[in-house]
């Protein structure tokens, strides 16, 4: 099969398109056809990248973790599927990514593909939706009139973030540029700081939850802003604890995990228009390093997408 491949630790220079054995299965894995796979500006840092669970090596790796395609085989005695059905899913980060034509998935990971989208639209959606959600609801318990600060609305996780919340009925704040203003609201922002001009802890206050996707000064500068009791969800590093007991509030950092019970609800949402991906690009699996240096630049709207179906045509073309 055609892949996407680093075999030593780096950037997108790293990346090489080439080709690789199909994957090897583990007990209870599917293989899946990948039709598309989102990915993740920051995934070539990641130590999950480069290791196994135990921390052995596992390079050569195939970076990239969400994935749209269709079922090519299952383990005996799966019954929630079929081969041949379109799915879409979060693969453990501690194994072989979805950049590549086929991949090898937990099968209780799967879910059917949301009906109204895409494939490339699909990719875009699990591990940014499940961010959000998983952020929002089983971290922060956030309900209806409370007030939520999200940072980097207009990013792949926070798009999803301000749905959600605004559909849970809290009033929604978050950080952008002046030029998404428009576009944040859209999503379901009560109302946007300019980030580039507005010390947003001037400017919030008494919030019950803060949903940081930036870290660093940011998070820093969010403390101030909760309630006390108030809760801080950070998905870009480890929280201290002197921070909270300073505050008086929560603190919670956590690594997103597959959940097929919650795409499931996710991919009910987007069929019933209450949800919708954003898409900041596209480029074809052998474009990945591409893909992965426009990322970096930063200041996207939504994912990026890495459309996989017909490499190998596209190898010889």
């Amino acid at each position: 099969m055609k892949a996407i491949r680093v075999h030593n630790r780096g950037g997108p220079d790293q990346l090489v398109f080439e080709d690789a054995p199909k994957p090897a299965l583990q007990p209870g894995d599917a293989v899946v056809r990948v039709f598309a796979c989102g990915i993740t500006r920051t995934e070539l840092t990641w130590d999950e990248t480069y290791t196994t669970r135990a921390g052995a090596s596992r390079l050569p790796t195939i970076p990239g973790h969400e994935l749209s395609g269709v079922v090519e085989s299952l383990p005996s005695g799966a019954t929630d599927l079929r081969v041949g059905e379109a799915v879409y899913a979060l693969t453990d980060f501690s194994r072989d990514g979805a950049a590549a034509e086929y991949v090898a998935v937990h099968a209780a990971d799967l879910a059917p593909k949301p009906s109204n989208l895409t494939h490339t639209q699909a990719a875009a959606v699990p591990l940014s939706a499940l961010t959000a959600w998983q952020a929002l609801f089983e971290h922060a318990n956030v309900s209806k009139g409370q007030r939520v600060l999200i940072h980097g609305g207009a990013g792949g996780v926070g798009t999803y973030a301000l749905q959600l919340a605004h559909r849970a009925g809290a009033h929604v704040i978050t950080t952008a540029r002046q030029q998404n203003e428009s576009f944040v609201r859209g999503l379901g922002a009560d109302e946007v700081l300019d980030y580039t001009n507005i010390r947003f802890e001037e400017k919030v206050h008494n919030a019950d939850v803060v949903l940081d996707t930036i870290g660093g000064d940011t998070l820093d500068r969010s403390w101030r802003v909760l309630r006390p009791g108030g809760t801080m969800v950070c998905i870009v590093a480890p929280i201290s604890a002197q921070e909270p007991a300073k505050y008086g509030v929560h603190g919670v950092f956590f690594i997103v995990e597959p959940n097929r019970a919650q795409l499931l609800e996710i991919a009910r949402l987007i069929e019933s228009g209450e949800l919708r991906p954003v898409i900041e690009g596209t480029f074809s699996l052998a474009d990945a390093r591409q893909a992965f240096e426009h990322g970096l630049k930063g200041h996207n709207r939504g994912k990026i997408v890495l459309q996989v179906a017909g490499a190998s045509a596209a190898a010889h073309t």
